[in-house]
């Protein structure tokens, strides 16, 4: 079995908009229906579970109802941080009788963009280990800097990469992961990935997709709005 977990519970300081980024409207749909929706379509994907607070579910499950799926979609609460809403998802999971073997794959509502090809490949690969990771490589000359002033080295893109979602993950090992880690340190985790990477788990790095954007600020959102409208203009020709 495959289950999406959609991560929804952030607050998106950056925008600055008083809505969060992932229900802001686009072509008059939250932000969020677009990832759901490819979810909802790809024939793999069993369950969805979409981690968001309290005071937005009744917004995106009015917001889904034109949404035509098979898959069940379970609610869940947000964590404290990223990683622990994650967490809870697991834990959910883990209490309707997920099998240890099965699948999770774990996205952001904030990347509207994530194509099927993306979502097959990560399921495809995780056949052969325990966790994927779609990756871009830079294309610009890296610099490290502890004060944001000074060089402090140069570094071999050839070796950088930029991580993306969505990330899978075999559901029994990364839940494991979750419990083996301290509160503490699980707080101080910064993507899903790390998690898994620390606790050993077997990772494999897939080709990214560029188009594949995450909507962080003002102008990443100008940039989808457009880039939806001209596929609205294209389709009507």
């Amino acid at each position: 079995m495959n289950i999406a977990i959609i991560l929804s519970g952030g607050v998106g300081t950056r925008m600055g908009e008083a809505c969060p980024k992932q229900y802001i409207k686009v072509a008059d749909k939250p932000i969020i229906n677009y990832c759901v929706k490819t979810f909802c379509n790809n024939p793999r994907i069993d369950k969805i579970v979409i981690c968001l607070a309290d005071e937005w579910r009744a917004f995106v499950e009015e917001s889904l109802k034109d949404i035509v799926t098979t898959q069940s979609i379970i609610y869940s609460k947000p964590g404290r941080t990223r990683q622990f809403t994650i967490y809870n998802a697991l834990e959910k999971l883990e209490s309707i009788g997920i099998a240890s073997d099965d699948v999770v794959i774990i996205h952001d509502a904030a990347r509207p963009l994530v194509s099927q090809q993306l979502i097959d490949v990560c399921l495809d690969e995780n056949r052969v280990c325990d966790g994927v990771l779609p990756v871009i490589p830079m294309k610009d000359t890296i610099y490290m800097s502890h004060d944001g002033k000074n060089i402090d080295a140069l570094l071999d893109r050839n070796t950088l990469f930029a991580g993306q979602a969505p990330e899978s993950f075999v559901f029994g090992k990364y839940l494991q992961a979750h419990r083996d880690m301290p509160e503490e340190r699980l707080e101080k985790i910064n993507g899903s990935t790390e998690i898994a990477q620390i606790a050993g788990m077997n990772i494999h790095l897939i080709e990214g997709d560029s188009m594949n954007m995450k909507i962080t600020t003002p102008e990443d959102l100008s940039t989808f709005a457009t880039l939806i409208q001209e596929k609205s203009n294209n389709d009507s020709l």
